[in-house]
C-alpha cells in the first residue's frame, strides 16, 4: 500500500505546487468490497470544492496515462478537505496549527484531566504549549509530546 501513496504523492505534489496547495494525507483504504483513494489537500484560507475537483481531475488524468496501471484493483478517487476538526499528525501539521485552537486528548492526566482545549502557542521537538482557560484565568501550560494520544484541530463555541 505505500508504494501506491507515495507514488500518487509524487503524481499529486506538482499539481498542488501550481496551484498553491498543500497535501495534507493520502489513504489508500478497502471499505467493506471497495477500494478508496483519499487524497486529503488544503491551502491558505482553506479548500473549496472547485480546488478539489481540479485536483481530481488533474490526479485522474496523471493516473490513467501510467504503464503499466500502478494501482491494478477497481477504486474511487476522492479529493478533499481534511475537515475543520482535522487531526494533528505530523510536525507539520502542529507547526501549521500554531495560533489555533485545539483539542489534546492525553494518555495519563496532567493536572487531574486528560482532555484539554486551548489556542496552540509553541511545538518543538519535545513538548507543546497551549493557553487554556481555567476557570476563568488563562494561563499557558506545557504538554509533552509522548503524553498526548491524539490531537486535533477543534471550533471554539
Amino acid at each position: 500500500m505505500s508504494e501506491i501513496t507515495e507514488t500518487v504523492e509524487n503524481l499529486v505534489n506538482p499539481i498542488l505546487a501550481e496551484h498553491d496547495f498543500y497535501l495534507y494525507d493520502i489513504e489508500f483504504v478497502k471499505e467493506s468490497k471497495s477500494w478508496y483513494l483519499r487524497v486529503y489537500i488544503d491551502k491558505k484560507n482553506g479548500i473549496n470544492i472547485e480546488d478539489c475537483a481540479l485536483v481530481s481531475d488533474e490526479l485522474s488524468e496523471k493516473l490513467d496515462s501510467i504503464e503499466p496501471d500502478p494501482i491494478p484493483q477497481a477504486y474511487f478517487l476522492e479529493v478533499s478537505s481534511p475537515g475543520a476538526e482535522r487531526p494533528l499528525k505530523k510536525p507539520s501539521d502542529f507547526e501549521n496549527a500554531i495560533g489555533e485552537y485545539i483539542h489534546v486528548s492525553l494518555y495519563a492526566p496532567i493536572d487531574g484531566n486528560k482532555i484539554y482545549e486551548g489556542t496552540l502557542k509553541e511545538y518543538n521537538d519535545d513538548d507543546l504549549v497551549i493557553n487554556i482557560n481555567m476557570k476563568g484565568r488563562f494561563k499557558d501550560l506545557s504538554i509533552p509530546k509522548k503524553s498526548i494520544a491524539k490531537a486535533r484541530l477543534a471550533i471554539k463555541f
